[in-house]
C-alpha cells in the first residue's frame, strides 16, 4: 500500500537509517526465523513462529499503532525448549506448541507446554503445561515481559529501534507500563497473571510439581491503557468469543466445482471480516483496513477498493467506508498535511507518528486518487440498491469530491487531475504506485511532478458517469447531461494526451512538462475497467497487456520487460500484484475480451493455490515458464485488503453480474471455464432482493429476484 523506499526523514529523529515518511513496503523480516500475525481489528500480534517477541526485532502487540508488549519469551526450566507446532486456528487466534528438550538420547518427552494466544485490543495467553511422564517433575515456567510503545512505523520501517523498554511496577499478581506518547496521551499496559506467580520486573515465575499425566493451566492477560483508562476485549469474554471471524463473514456463498476457486473465495471472505475495524464513536460502522501487520488503520483508496470488490458479498463496508470518509472528508488548506476542500484521506494513523510528522494531526490526504474512488464507490452502492435516504446522505460529499476533482486536484485547470506533494514529508507519487521510483518513463527516467496518472483520470471519468446516473436517480436530467457531457469531453481529451500512436497503449502519465510517460504499465487496463479508453483503442491495449512481456501466466507484470526500470523483483517495476490484475481482468471483460479475462482470473486462481489460498499483496514477475510456481515478495503483507478482496472481484467478472437497482436491471453475462462448473452464487444482495446465481453446462439461473427487476442476460 506504498512505497518501498522515499519520502524525508522524520523530524528530530536522528538514529541511524533514515526512517520515511509516508513510505510504506510491507513487512520487514525478522531476523532467524518466519513470523507469525494474529489480528483483530486495527490490533496484531507479530511474533516469531515460537510465538516469542523480542525487542529488537519487527515483533510485538500493537495496539492503536503503539507496540505495548515489546518483550514475550516464555522458557520452561532447568531445561530448553523444542519447538514443535505452531497453528493458526482463526485470524485473532493461534497454538504455539513445545516440548521439554529430552533428558537423553533415549529418553522421551516428558513436558509439553502450549501457549494459546488470543488478540483483541489486548492479549490472553492460556499457558498449559503437561507432564506426560510415568514420573513426578518439577518444573519452572518463566515469562519474560516488556514494553516499550514504539509506534508501528518506526517498528516496520526496519531501522534501529530508539525505543527504550518502560520501567515496569510490579504487583503481586501484575506488572505495569506506562509511557507519556505527548502531552495529551500516555499509553499503558497491565499484564496480570494468575497462579501465583513470583513477580519481579519484567518477568513472572512459577513453581509447579505435577504429577504423571497432571497439567496446570495459566492465564495471562494484557490490557492495554489509554490515558488511564483500560480498552475493553481481554480475559475471559475474548476467549469466549470464538470462533471470531466465522461469525462475522457474509452469509453469501459460493459452491464450484473448481476447487482451489472455492477455497480462495472462502479464504479471502475470512480474511476480509479478519481486517475489518470499527470507530470506537461508530461501533456500527465497519470500514477495512489496509492490510496485516503494518496497515490495520484506514486508508482512502485500499478501503475504497477493497469495498467496491467486496459489494456482491457485502453492502456493510461500502456503507461503512464511505460513511467513514465522508466524515473526515478536507474542508481547508493545509500543506502539512496535504489536506485540500472536497479531497479524501490517504490513510489515518493514532501512534507517536500522528504527532510527530502531521503537527498534531492524524490524517494525512496525499493520494490523487481516493477522491474520484469514493465517488465511483457511491455510484456503485446505488447500482446495487442501496436506499434513498443512505445515497442522500452521501450526496454532498459526493459533490465536495467532485469541486476536488475539478478545483484543487486541478490546478492548472488543463482538465486532467494531478498530484505535487506540498510538503518533503509527504508521497513523492500520489497514486497507488507511489514509490518514489514508480513512475518512469520507458527508458527508465524518473518522471517528474506534477504528474497526472493515466488510471486517475480514469477513475476521474468514472466519477463523472457515476454522479450523471445519480442525478438521474434523482430526478435532475439537466445535471444528468451536464456529467455525460464532462465525462465525454475527458474521455476525448484523454485519448489525444495520453494514446501513444508509436507504441499501441496508453502512458502511464503526464509528466511535469506535460510529457507522455510512455512505459508500458498494468495502468492502462484501469482505463479499460472504467471504460474511458476508446473501442477502437483496446484490441491493441489488449495485444500489449496479454503479451508475453506483461502476462506472466499468474498475472498481469505492474511494468512491462524491456523497459528501464524493469525488475521481476520490484516493488511497483515488475511484480504481479492480484487487486490490479482483478481490476484488468474486470476491464477486459468490459470491451468484451473474454477469453482474455478468463486467462488473468485463471492465471490468478492457480497463483493463489501455491499460496494456500491466501493472495498476497503482490508477488514477482518472474513468468510461469520460468519457474513453475509464483515466487513470494519478501516483504508482502497478507493478508492484505485489496488482495483478499481480489477474488471475489474475479467471481463478479465471471458471472458478469452488474445489476442496476434504480432502472429496475440485473444483468448477468457468465463466462464461467468449464472447470468451474457447475458453479453457484448463494444469497447476494441486490436491494431487497436475496439473489442466488447458478451456472452449469446447459444454461444459467437467476432466483430471487422481484417481480419489477428485469434481468438481462448476453
Amino acid at each position: 500500500t506504498g512505497p518501498e523506499t522515499g519520502g524525508a526523514t522524520q523530524p528530530g529523529r536522528d538514529r541511524g537509517p533514515p526512517v520515511t515518511a509516508w513510505s510504506f513496503a510491507g513487512q520487514p523480516p525478522v531476523s532467524g526465523s518466519a513470523t507469525t500475525t494474529l489480528l483483530a481489528g486495527s490490533s496484531f500480534c507479530v511474533s516469531d513462529s515460537t510465538g516469542a517477541i523480542q525487542h529488537d526485532s519487527a515483533t510485538g502487540l500493537f495496539v492503536r499503532d503503539s507496540r505495548i508488549v515489546s518483550r514475550w519469551i516464555l522458557d520452561l526450566l532447568p531445561d530448553p525448549l523444542e519447538p514443535l507446532a505452531t497453528h493458526i486456528l482463526e485470524p485473532n487466534e493461534g497454538v504455539f506448541l513445545a516440548r521439554r528438550s529430552p533428558q537423553s538420547e533415549d529418553s522421551a518427552t516428558s513436558v509439553l507446554l502450549s501457549q494459546h494466544r488470543f488478540i483483541g485490543q489486548g492479549m490472553c495467553e492460556v499457558i498449559e503445561v503437561r507432564n506426560t511422564g510415568l514420573e513426578s517433575v518439577r518444573v519452572v515456567p518463566v515469562l519474560r515481559v516488556g514494553a516499550d510503545f514504539a509506534d508501528v512505523l518506526d517498528i516496520k520501517g526496519g531501522g534501529a529501534i530508539a525505543a527504550t523498554p518502560a520501567r515496569a511496577e510490579v504487583g503481586t499478581d501484575r506488572l505495569t507500563y506506562q509511557r507519556q506518547l505527548s502531552p495529551d496521551e500516555t499509553r499503558g499496559a497491565l499484564v496480570v497473571a494468575d497462579g501465583d506467580p513470583i513477580v519481579l520486573p519484567g518477568q513472572f515465575m512459577w513453581d509447579l510439581e505435577l504429577p504423571a499425566g497432571a497439567a496446570a493451566s495459566i492465564t495471562v492477560t494484557v490490557t492495554a491503557t489509554v490515558n488511564g483508562t483500560a480498552l475493553p476485549g481481554v480475559g475471559p469474554e475474548l476467549v469466549a468469543g470464538r470462533p471470531w471471524a466465522a461469525a462475522r463473514r457474509p452469509r453469501v456463498q459460493l459452491v464450484s466445482a473448481h476447487d482451489d476457486l472455492e477455497a480462495t473465495v472462502h479464504q479471502s471472505l475470512t480474511d476480509m471480516a479478519a481486517l475489518r475495524i470499527h470507530d470506537p464513536q461508530h461501533p456500527e460502522r465497519p470500514v477495512v483496513a489496509a492490510g496485516a501487520p503494518w496497515f490495520m488503520t484506514l486508508f482512502g483508496r485500499d478501503s475504497l477498493i477493497s469495498a467496491w470488490m467486496m459489494l456482491p458479498f457485502s453492502h456493510e463496508l461500502a456503507h461503512g467506508t464511505l460513511a467513514a470518509l465522508a466524515e473526515s472528508q478536507g474542508t481547508q488548506f493545509d500543506p502539512v498535511t496535504e489536506e485540500e476542500p472536497g479531497r479524501i484521506l490517504h490513510e489515518v494513523r493514532s501512534g507517536l507518528y500522528s504527532q510527530v510528522t502531521l503537527a498534531g494531526a492524524s490524517t494525512y490526504y496525499g493520494t490523487a486518487d481516493a477522491t474520484p474512488l469514493f465517488v465511483m464507490l457511491v455510484g456503485e452502492l446505488s447500482r446495487w440498491g442501496a436506499e434513498d435516504s443512505e445515497i442522500a446522505d452521501l450526496m454532498p460529499h459526493v459533490d465536495r469530491a467532485l469541486e476536488w476533482i475539478t478545483g484543487p486536484g486541478d490546478p492548472d485547470q488543463d482538465g486532467f487531475v494531478e498530484y505535487q506533494r506540498h510538503t518533503p514529508q509527504g508521497l513523492a507519487n500520489q497514486g497507488w504506485k507511489d514509490s518514489w521510483d514508480g513512475i518512469n518513463f520507458a527508458d527508465g527516467r524518473i518522471a517528474s511532478t506534477p504528474i497526472a496518472l493515466c488510471e486517475v483520470q480514469a477513475y476521474c471519468y468514472g466519477a463523472f458517469e457515476a454522479r450523471a446516473d445519480l442525478a438521474e436517480r434523482f430526478d435532475d436530467p439537466a445535471a444528468a447531461r451536464r456529467w455525460r457531457d464532462r465525462a465525454e469531453e475527458l474521455r476525448v481529451r484523454f485519448d489525444e494526451q495520453f494514446w501513444l500512436p508509436d507504441r499501441g497503449w496508453y502512458a502511464v502519465g503526464l509528466d511535469g512538462h506535460k510529457d507522455p510517460i510512455d512505459a508500458a504499465t498494468s495502468n492502462m487496463g484501469h482505463a479499460l475497467w472504467t471504460g474511458i479508453a476508446r473501442t477502437e483503442r483496446v484490441s491493441s491495449v489488449v495485444d500489449q497487456l496479454m503479451s508475453p512481456a506483461m502476462f506472466t501466466g499468474w498475472g498481469i507484470r505492474t511494468l512491462a520487460t524491456g523497459m528501464g526500470q524493469y525488475n521481476p523483483v520490484s516493488y511497483h517495476n515488475g511484480t504481479v500484484w492480484p487487486h490490479d490484475s482483478a481490476i484488468v481482468a474486470a476491464g477486459l471483460m468490459r470491451y468484451g475480451f473474454v477469453s482474455e479475462a478468463v486467462q488473468v482470473i485463471t492465471g490468478l486462481i492457480d497463483a493463489a493455490h501455491h499460496f494456500d489460498g491466501r493472495l498476497p499483496e503482490l508477488f514477482c514477475g518472474f513468468s510461469r515458464d520460468e519457474f513453475p510456481f509464483p515466487v513470494p515478495y519478501p516483504t508482502a503483507c497478507t493478508p492484505q485488503a485489496w488482495a483478499a478482496a481480489a477474488p471475489l472481484l474475479l467471481v463478479r467478472t465471471l458471472l458478469g453480474l452488474q445489476p442496476d437497482m434504480p432502472r429496475g436491471l440485473m444483468h448477468v453475462a457468465p463466462a464461467v471455464p468449464d472447470e468451474a462448473l457447475p458453479l453457484e452464487l448463494r444469497d447476494v444482495i441486490v436491494g431487497r432482493n436475496s439473489v442466488s446465481v447458478t451456472v452449469d453446462a446447459e444454461a444459467c439461473r437467476v432466483f430471487g429476484l422481484s417481480a419489477e427487476i428485469r434481468l438481462s442476460q448476453a
